[in-house]
C-alpha cells in the first residue's frame, strides 16, 4: 500500500510542478525596437517601443502601416494591440496596428506576423 501512496504523491507532484515554457512575459518585449514592416513586396522602416502593457511607434512612410499608440497584451505567442489614435479615412485601415499577431522573440530579434501575411521584423535597440 505504501509505494502505491508514494507513486501517487510524486505523481502529483510532478504534475503540479510543470509550467508552460511557451509564455513568454510582457517585461521580456519592453524596449526600443527598429526594423521593417512587409505587405505584399512592399517594405517601409519602422520603430516601435513597448512599455509595460503601452506601445507607441513611427513609420518612414506615412501609413504604411499606421503607426502611433495604444497598448497590448500578450499570452502564449499571441500579442494583441488596441490602437489609441484617432484615423481618417482616406487609407486602408487594415494598415492600422492593431488585433491579434503572432510573436516570436529570439534574443535582441522580435518578430510579428498576422494571418493576412503582414510582417514586422524588428532589432531591440
Amino acid at each position: 500500500m505504501k509505494p502505491k501512496v508514494l507513486i501517487l504523491i510524486g505523481l502529483i507532484f510532478v504534475i503540479l510542478s510543470c509550467n508552460n515554457d511557451d509564455e513568454i512575459p510582457q517585461t521580456e518585449i519592453n524596449g526600443e525596437y527598429v526594423g521593417i514592416f512587409e505587405r505584399g513586396g512592399n517594405n517601409s522602416n519602422v520603430e516601435l517601443t513597448f512599455n509595460n502593457g503601452n506601445w507607441s511607434g513611427e513609420s518612414e512612410i506615412i501609413k504604411f502601416p499606421a503607426l502611433c499608440n495604444g497598448t497590448y497584451s500578450n499570452s502564449g505567442n499571441v500579442i494583441t494591440f488596441e490602437n489609441a489614435c484617432p484615423w481618417t479615412a482616406e487609407f486602408d485601415w487594415t494598415l492600422i496596428l492593431g488585433g491579434e499577431w503572432n510573436y516570436s522573440l529570439n534574443g535582441n530579434s522580435l518578430t510579428l506576423t498576422k494571418t493576412n501575411g503582414d510582417k514586422y521584423t524588428l532589432t531591440k535597440q
